[in-house]
């Protein structure tokens, strides 16, 4: 089952608020989700590496990139890492999935995003990528894309893993 408008504003009312740190309450509650905003973009400057074993798995330094005086960022075709504004709390009963925003896959962008498990608190980061071959315009605080919660059959254990409170 998948929770609409009303229930998540009434688990945001509620501790530990399901979504803190968004920008504008009214505007970001969807009939069906909970937009997210933009906070950081970064680059990926070398390789990474997934294995087995999560003691060998290692990730790409990042570099940040800076917006303009206005807010704004251009970026050429490419991969970023985006980090969002919103902190999350997912209950034991939930999970969430994130997904692009219309608007920003007609202007050739996408989002690639994993799933919010259940007991997941951060301030979670994605994948932007631009295929555009003119580049793409964002302006920092953008809803970029929409969290879409879903109730579990039973409660679940915790999220214990290595992104756990993230970016918080």
């Amino acid at each position: 089952m998948f929770f609409h408008g009303n229930d998540i504003r009434r688990l945001i009312q509620q501790p530990p608020s399901l979504v803190e740190g968004y920008i504008d309450l009214e505007q970001q509650l969807q009939p069906n989700g909970f937009d997210i905003t933009l906070r950081d973009i970064t680059m990926l400057q070398n390789m990474g590496q997934i294995a087995t074993d999560n003691a060998q798995r290692q990730l790409p330094d990042l570099a940040p990139l800076i917006f303009d005086n206005h807010g704004f960022m251009e970026l050429m075709p490419g991969n970023y890492i985006i980090t969002y504004n919103e902190i999350v709390h997912i209950p034991t009963n939930l999970m969430a999935l994130a997904r692009p925003r219309s608007s920003l896959l007609r202007c050739g962008v996408s989002i690639g995003t994993a799933v919010w498990d259940a007991g997941y608190s951060g301030r979670s980061q994605s994948l932007m990528l631009v295929y555009n071959s003119q580049g793409f315009r964002v302006q920092k605080n953008a809803r970029v894309a929409q969290l879409v919660f879903m109730t579990l059959t039973a409660e679940t254990e915790s999220y214990f893993g290595k992104y756990q409170n993230e970016n918080i």
